[in-house]
């Protein structure tokens, strides 16, 4: 239209409608912070070589911090603001969603972006309770960083897949919760201790 190629709007004639979505939270994924803890606990005891225990603080951001899976994938120690008491701050600035390798630039299946809903080189500054600076401190501590920074990582210095804490967080389910718990939606995916995090 812009360039005058046609001579009248074709769109006008559409009759559709786009469906309405829906923005609310199901209630019923929400677990409450006894569940979170019992949650975070069975992580520790999933896998072999220590698998979960490896996860455990990357699910603790997502409960503590309500970070997204990528956001606390692509966590650096330099976004980090962890004091030996009190609370902390993380400052997230880059998201490492998991995509078909044909739909990147560089062939990964880990693209390094910016933040969901936001400008390129937004940041957001995120207050974080002194449980999850232990957690994160411990961490750190135990496993160190990737040569990029990032605090998780898979046993090959990869950037963790989202098959792989999905696994560990399923059989975590399986073990903190009672069989119609599992059999229900409650925190049936690791995204679902966001929503945990705002009633927190």
């Amino acid at each position: 239209m812009e360039l005058e190629g046609l001579s009248a709007n074709p769109l006008h004639k559409i009759k559709w409608k786009p469906p309405k979505t829906t923005e609310t939270v199901d209630p019923r994924v929400v677990v409450n912070p006894r569940q979170a803890q019992e949650l975070l606990t069975a992580v520790t005891y999933v896998g072999r070589r220590g698998r979960g225990r490896r996860l455990m603080a990357l699910f603790a951001c997502m409960y503590y911090a309500a970070l997204r899976p990528a956001e606390a994938v692509g966590l650096r120690i330099q976004d980090c603001h962890l004091p030996a008491s009190g609370r902390g701050r993380l400052t997230i600035d880059v998201s490492r969603p998991e995509v078909n390798t044909r739909w990147t630039d560089t062939g990964n299946a880990h693209e390094e972006r910016g933040l969901k809903h936001r400008g390129r080189q937004d940041v957001r500054p995120v207050p974080i309770p002194p449980e999850l600076v232990k957690i994160l401190r411990a961490h750190i501590a135990e496993y160190g960083t990737a040569k990029d920074g990032r605090i998780f990582r898979s046993e090959r210095e990869g950037v963790v897949a989202s098959t792989a804490y999905t696994e560990v967080w399923q059989a975590a389910r399986l073990l903190a919760f009672t069989p119609a718990q599992v059999a229900s939606p409650l925190a049936k995916r690791p995204y679902d201790l966001r929503h945990a995090a705002v009633s927190l």
